[in-house]
């Protein structure tokens, strides 16, 4: 499980996107942010394939001669 991110940690990420946050909203901003990094490290665990799957994209439309 991925190590809880403390408010001493979420301070320079919140700066670093340009967000300008009181203590107050970063204490409750917190709860989610880990919340949510527990949901995507519980998500990785039933990732099992590693390769990307296949697909083809093409900007133009297909020539139907």
């Amino acid at each position: 499980m991925a190590p809880e991110i403390t408010l001493d940690e979420l301070r320079p990420m919140t700066a670093r996107a340009g967000l300008k946050l009181s203590e107050e909203e970063l204490q409750k901003l917190l709860s989610g942010v880990n919340r949510s990094r527990k949901q995507v490290t519980d998500l990785r665990e039933f990732m099992t394939d590693t390769l990307e799957p296949a697909g083809i994209f093409s900007a133009s439309p297909r020539n139907k001669s």
